[in-house]
This record gives C-alpha cells, structure tokens and sequence, in this order.
C-alpha cells in the first residue's frame, strides 16, 4: 500500500541516468500525473552544447522561465492531486552556478528573485546515482544529435554539483537509488521493490538497496 500522505513525487540526478524514464514509469503504476521537462523545446539548448560558453545565459534562462511557467500553471489548479516529476526548481541554481559566469550569474539571479519562484518541497526525492561510466555510455547513445558534444568533464562537473548537493539536502525525505547495482527500468523485480520501498518513506534519509544490506 503506497502511503497516501505522499503526493507530490520528484525524481532527480545528472544527465543520463534515467530520471524522465523512471518518472513516466511510477506515474504510470501510480495512476498519477506525470510532470515532466521538455528539453527539447528549449531552442538554446543544442547551442549549448555545441558551444557552452557563448550560449549559457539564454539556455538557463530559458529553462528558469519553463520551470516557473511549469509550475504557476500547476499552483493554478490541481490541488491535491499525485504528481511525480522529472526535476526540481532547486536545479536551476545549481546549473546556473556551474555554467554561468560571474556576470552572468548576477544577471540571472536578478531575474530568479524576480520570479520569486515556490520551492516549496516535495514529499518524497528520489535521487538516482549511476557510475560515471555508465553515465557517459548512456548519453552517448541517446538519439539526439547534440548529445555527442557533451564531453566527460562536463558530464563530471554535473555529477559532482548533484551529489554535493544531495549530500547537503535535508528539505524532504530523501531516497538515494544507485541505479550502477539495480535495473528498476527493464527489471519489473527491481521496479516492484523500489514502488514498495518508496511507498514506506516518512522522513529521513533513505538508500534503496534490493540486497538487504541496510
């Protein structure tokens, strides 16, 4: 029995882990709406990767604008209801702060603290981990052309800026999946058993761990 105290779900981690995926799957088995990002309707973003440096600001921006519309859209009706998304407003900043200048990470934060964006917290973070390896291989496989112009240090960078600031996260119950040591998306094994363990979830911090070791 899935904890109904538990509506608002949102999955989270760096770029090719599979978070879009296990999202669409729990709402799904959860009969719930599914918020996901639409990347690619941001027109920057293959810019972006292409050519970081020169196109940084507009990409971000336009992200932060998305996410805000995103989200006074769902503020305006909807109350109540489940929902499990593939992102968090708190990673807007942390992407602003990896790629932005100093200048340019003033101009943005002018427009967030305009936008006065509600970060209210979620019920329940699932923060998906995987090996840089496995990363790396998964984004390099996508179909999207401009994913090849990813390079690893930056995939790196990415990780590193996550998993400081899972390390540090202490706003809802968190549940820490290492996704290197289970399958939940092509195992219905793995998949049942991590609904079941979510479905538990009150407080705290959490590692989902299908071999009993904690």
């Amino acid at each position: 029995m899935f904890n109904d105290n538990i509506r608002r779900i949102v999955v989270e981690g760096p770029i090719g882990v599979g978070k879009t995926t296990l999202a669409r799957k729990l709402a799904e088995r959860l009969d719930c709406r599914a918020d996901l990002e639409q990347p690619e309707n941001n027109p920057f973003l293959e810019k972006f990767y292409r050519s970081m440096d020169c196109h940084a600001l507009p990409t971000q921006l336009h992200f932060l604008f998305q996410r805000c519309e995103k989200q006074n859209r769902d503020r305006s009706g909807g109350a109540g209801e489940r929902v499990v998304s593939d992102y968090m407003l708190e990673k807007d900043r942390l992407f602003a702060q990896l790629t932005l200048t100093a200048d340019e990470f003033d101009l943005y934060d002018k427009v967030y603290r305009q936008l006065d964006p509600d970060l209210s917290p979620p019920d329940l973070v699932v923060y998906l981990q995987a090996p840089m390896h496995d990363l790396v291989d998964r984004v390099r496989h996508r179909r999207a052309d401009w994913d090849y112009h990813l390079e690893n240090d930056y995939l790196e960078k990415v990780d590193q800026a996550y998993a400081t600031f899972f390390h540090n996260y202490r706003a809802a119950p968190l549940l820490i999946v290492n996704t290197g040591s289970v399958n939940t998306v092509e195992n219905p094994r793995d998949f049942d058993m991590l609904l079941e363990y979510m479905g538990q979830i009150e407080t705290g911090r959490h590692y989902f761990n299908p071999l009993g070791a904690l």
